[in-house]
């Protein structure tokens, strides 16, 4: 097991090796979509994942946001 944050860690015998919520099998992937649907985070806490936290939701939040800062990006040339 490889711990991302105090929130976030990967096992490669869960989800493929997908970051998740530490200490559970949700995936970070399904918590960032379902915010990207316009759910807001009390209802992820209340109607999908009732085991997890605010903070667990706003770790994703913030394990995307560096995900995507460290990345680099190329142009392509049409």
């Amino acid at each position: 097991m490889a711990e991302i944050t105090d929130r976030i860690e990967v096992q490669p015998e869960v989800h493929h090796g997908k970051p998740v919520i530490a200490g559970t099998r949700v995936p970070v992937h399904m918590v960032l979509g379902l915010l990207g649907k316009g759910v807001a985070i009390e209802d992820i806490l209340t109607d999908y994942y009732d085991h997890l936290t605010r903070e667990d939701v706003l770790a994703c939040i913030r394990y995307a946001s560096s995900v995507i800062e460290d990345e680099e990006v190329y142009a392509r040339r049409a």
